[in-house]
């Protein structure tokens, strides 16, 4: 109770009931100490370095675009899977390659963009290079 009459003097005693205090506190103690080892565990992870310096696109690059829904253009033009691999073992056998500049839409799904890469490297090109919006 808050308050207490003491019966000899009738007085009140004030008094605080500490007692759920210390419930309270102990729970968050418990809580904290079960959920911080969950907390602090990470894989540490060394990430590289580097400068992302906005590039001017040279006049001997082709630029390969993958859209949202998975189609590919070459140069600003529609191709095929056929025609994007013809292309690029063209390409390919060309003793100064050009650069490929590979461009994708944020939403498509990485399997399209693998795809390319994969040809890419299947066919032997050697300066592929990606395309980002600078920050």
């Amino acid at each position: 109770m808050a308050f207490a009459t003491d019966s000899q003097d009738d007085e009140i005693i004030s008094e605080i009931n500490m007692t759920p205090l210390v419930d309270v506190m102990l729970v968050l103690l418990i809580i904290f100490m079960i959920t911080m080892p969950v907390l602090t565990q990470s894989v540490l992870v060394e990430l590289p370095q580097a400068s992302a310096e906005p590039t001017t696109a040279q006049p001997d690059s082709i630029a390969i675009s993958v859209l949202r829904d998975g189609s590919v253009q070459w140069n600003s033009e529609m191709v095929t899977a056929e025609q994007l691999q013809h292309k690029l073992a063209q390409i390919a056998h060309l003793p100064q390659q050009p650069a490929v500049q590979l461009m994708a839409d944020k939403a498509v799904e990485y399997q399209h963009v693998l795809n390319v890469m994969a040809l890419a490297q299947q066919l032997g090109i050697t300066q592929l290079g990606f395309v980002t919006d600078p920050m």
